[in-house]
This record gives structure tokens, sequence and C-alpha cells, in this order.
């Protein structure tokens, strides 16, 4: 009888510890597509009525090595990105931390980067970055600061769906949008829908709940790649 009840312990804890993250594969990675699970893309209306996928902008910039970096760099990685500057009082930290934790989510998955670009570009030079992110132990092999020329930086703001400006009555001088935004290998916008059935197009990165949403997003865009790769090779 003791033998049957420790079993049953052992079925029990089995089943609470590992059964959803098994019904999750199993609903990603099914054979039938039916069973697949597709993150939507973010679109348009162009001028002749056509519905486009909204593309990632080109740009090019330094990094907190005083590295040139470009958007070129990203071309086959999933990444998210975020405008932010080192000296905000409010909102940016909140970001960071959470941005944190989308790297080390992610630390084994080899295509993810993190891009995140100053609003304050006077200020945070490429040392102020470097200073920025070694005091929070980031890895910035996988997650680049960016600093460049302020006009272009908030033109790539507003092609992210973002925006940054100076304002002397906010709080550290600037206003910036809270955005997380996630582009996939081909430099897609990617999100998840709303309640409703409305693309959502970016991410509260001060939202606990925004952040496991992209958590899960981000999975499900690896999980296509996986997918996609599978097949390619089933039909060689």
């Amino acid at each position: 009888m003791r033998g049957e009840t420790g079993a049953k312990k052992y079925i029990i804890l089995f089943a609470i510890l590992f059964l959803p993250t098994l019904l999750y594969l199993l609903f990603v990675y099914g054979k039938g597509e039916q069973n697949f699970a597709h993150l939507p893309f973010v679109t348009y209306i162009d001028e002749m009525g056509e519905e486009q996928n909204r593309k990632a902008p080109e740009f090019g910039f330094v990094n907190q090595d005083s590295v040139p970096f470009t958007s070129k760099d990203l071309d086959g990685k999933i990444y998210v990105v975020d405008f932010f500057f080192t000296s905000c009082p409010s909102i940016c930290p909140i970001m960071t931390a959470n941005m944190l934790k989308l790297q080390k989510r992610f630390s084994s998955f080899e295509d993810f980067e993190i891009v995140s670009f100053t609003v304050d570009p006077k200020r945070d030079t490429p040392a102020r970055l470097r200073e920025y992110a070694d005091q929070r132990m980031i890895d910035t092999d996988k997650w680049n600061f960016l600093t460049g020329e302020q006009d272009s930086l908030y033109a790539v703001a507003y092609d992210y769906l973002s925006s940054a400006m100076e304002d002397s009555l906010a709080a550290g001088g600037f206003l910036h949008t809270e955005y997380f935004v996630l582009v996939d290998k081909e430099g897609n916008l990617r999100s998840r829908d709303d309640e409703q059935g409305n693309i959502i197009g970016v991410y509260d990165g001060t939202e606990a709940q925004h952040i496991r949403d992209l958590i899960d997003d981000i999975k499900v865009l690896i999980a296509e790649y996986n997918l996609e790769l599978k097949k390619n090779n089933q039909d060689r």
C-alpha cells in the first residue's frame, strides 16, 4: 500500500511540474499544421490600399564599444527593441530589468538579440552606455546599446511604432514610449492579437503581464522557425 501511495505521489508531482510544458510542446510542435501556433504579422495599408507587413527600419549607429552597428547585423535574428536613456529616473529602470528577464530566458537561443536605442545621445556616449551595461551585468554579446545622431534615432523610433522627444517638463528631460517591439528573422514586426482580435503591435515594457505575453510569443516565433527547418529537412 505504501508503494502504491508513493507511486501516486510521484505521478501527481510529475503532472503538476511537467504536464503544462508537455502540452505546450505538443501544441506548438504537433504534426499537423492545424496544431501549429502562428504569431501574426503587424501590418499596414499602403497607398494602393494593399495590406503590407510592417518592416523594421534600416539604420546605422554605434554601440557601447564604439563599434558600428547596423540593421544588417540583425539579419537572421529574432530580436526585441526599446528606447531609453541612462539617466532616466522613471520607467527605464523597469524596462531594463524586464529586458534582462528576456535575455536570461532566451540566453541559450543563439539567434535571439536585444537592441536598446538611447533617446539622449548627447549624454549617452558609448562609454556611458558601456558603464550602464556593466553596472547591470548585461551580456552585451547579444544586447547592444546604440547611440548616434538624435534626429536619426527619433526617426527609427517612429518606424518601430515608438516615439521619443525632448521635454523639459518630463522626468529626466525626455518623453519616450515604454514599448518593447518584437521583430522576426526577416525584419517583420510581429505580435499577438488582443481579445477583440486586433493586433497589439507592441508590448508594454513596464507591465508584468505584457512581459509574460512577450515571452510566450517569442517561444511561438522560435517554434515557427524550428518547424520550418524540420519541414525543409523532411523535404530533402
